[in-house]
């Protein structure tokens, strides 16, 4: 086989192939094998069928089947041997295809550019400090004492924080729309998420007392449209708390005195915001590694994430029972703002991935069985699904492991950018990044000489692709 290259541009080129007949043989005698197996003339047995008869019966058939196998085979030795990568399904035209001759044809393709890694051992980022406050504490104590909480009937309106036992219905043009009533629901005033107004409605009500607003459903096929609801209130339900005390602290933890719980409360949540900010060094240094490329994509790639990340969101938005316009207008956004900067990340990420990729290259990196069995477990978590659901996938589309080792990989190599980088807070301290743990302490570097899975897991491994 011969071929050439031709480069459109920097993220297209042209294939041009000439594969000789005697490459193209096995895959004609194979056609006419199985075209033989499944016919029947008379005068042969099943699947001794004469090449000669099956070409005067299905002039042609075989030809068609050799040269489907043969495009795809002789497609991917000629993007080998020119060593490109394809980034999308090429455009083939066959030029020459005559019998008993040779076999040409062109394929134009998208192609991943050719990435000169800069240097990356001078990388600053910035961060913000590390601080977990008393607010931050009180915070989580309040959380933990309202969970031990009790509930009991009051005479009296309901206010801001208490428990209301509730009926609503939804109607629209006077008929109750399907799906849209309830009876009996328990709901805490103020906390909202449920109906726009409704927390406005219930607010002041008694047991007994019910009130209709106009609102907007935020689910079901009216989803967005206004409807008439009525709420009643059929009971008030004050909450009462358990002294944040030594009693407590036994009640609600291992811990014997109040003081000890309150110190364990902050110390989780260092280790919670020492993750986080481990995650913003990351993502700091990352783009501070993308400055220093300028990478050509194709407009199609992009395109088609745009329109995948685009299809994400919707379903997100839908799933969390909120309009596209909702959300804009909660974060501030218009539409070209948004579809501005979507792009902008969608762009980042496939650069980041591209040049994660180059950089893994000159690294000898391992994947072994703990680090996909580790990657498959937190893929599980982030997505609240059943970790047994998500190894018995695997055991279904065993392709998938080929990503997840992609992904993982790329981890390693960002982790490796990041241990190089120089990562300071905003009051100017070192961030401690190559011996964090993946529960957020610091471990002993001594100790953890020999674990190379720390840095991966504690700064976020396929960060590359986590544009959204």
């Amino acid at each position: 086989m011969k071929s050439a290259v031709e480069t459109l541009s920097p993220t297209r080129a042209k294939l041009t192939v000439e594969v000789p007949f005697e490459e193209l043989k096995p895959s004609l005698d194979k056609a006419y094998q199985q075209i033989a197996q499944s016919i029947n003339v008379p005068g042969f047995r099943k699947g001794k069928v004469p090449a000669a008869v099956i070409e005067r019966q299905y002039p042609g058939a075989a030809r068609d089947q050799a040269l489907n196998d043969i495009l795809n085979l002789k497609y991917a030795e000629a993007m080998q041997e020119n060593d490109l990568t394809p980034l999308a399904q090429p455009e083939v035209e066959v030029t020459k295809y005559e019998d008993n001759g040779p076999l040409e044809f062109t394929a134009e393709v998208d192609i991943r550019p050719e990435i000169t890694v800069p240097a990356y051992d001078d990388l600053t980022a910035e961060v913000d400090d590390l601080e977990v406050t008393d607010e931050d504490v009180a915070e989580q104590v309040q959380a933990l004492r309202e969970r031990f909480g009790t509930l009991k009937d009051v005479e009296r309106a309901a206010a801001d924080g208490d428990f209301v036992v509730l009926d609503l219905v939804a109607r629209q043009d006077g008929e109750t729309v399907e799906g849209a009533e309830v009876s009996g629901m328990s709901y805490q005033v103020g906390k909202g998420g449920m109906l726009d107004g409704l927390d406005e409605a219930i607010t002041g009500l008694s047991a007994g007392d019910e009130a209709t607003f106009t609102s907007q459903l935020v689910g079901g096929d009216l989803i967005g449209q206004e409807v008439e609801v009525t709420v009643k209130v059929t009971q008030v339900q004050e909450q009462e708390l358990p002294e944040a005390d030594d009693d407590f602290a036994q009640l609600a933890s291992e811990f014997d005195t109040f003081a000890e719980l309150e110190a364990d409360v902050r110390e989780r949540l260092g280790r919670g915001k020492r993750l986080e900010q481990a995650a913003a060094a990351r993502d700091a240094v990352l783009e501070a590694l993308l400055e220093k490329v300028e990478v050509p994509l194709p407009d199609t790639l992009v395109t088609d994430e745009l329109n995948a990340r685009r299809e994400n969101i919707e379903q997100q938005l839908q799933f969390a029972g909120m309009t596209m316009e909702k959300y804009l207008e909660d974060e501030g956004q218009t539409v070209e703002e948004f579809e501005a900067d979507l792009e902008r990340r969608v762009r980042d990420a496939i650069v980041a991935q591209m040049l994660l990729d180059e950089i893994a290259k000159t690294q000898d990196f391992e994947v072994t069985n703990e680090d996909l069995t580790g990657y498959i477990l937190r893929q599980a978590q982030s997505q609240g699904q059943d970790p047994q659901q998500a190894f018995s996938h695997i055991q279904e589309h065993p392709h998938h492991l080929q990503e997840y080792a992609a992904e993982i990989v790329r981890g390693k190599a960002l982790a490796q950018i990041v241990e190089t980088a120089t990562v300071k807070d905003k009051s100017g301290n070192v961030v401690e990044l190559k011996n964090l743990l993946p529960d957020g302490s610091i471990g002993d570097p001594a100790a953890q000489a020999d674990d190379a899975e720390v840095t991966d897991e504690a700064t976020g491994e396929a960060a590359a692709t986590d544009a959204e």
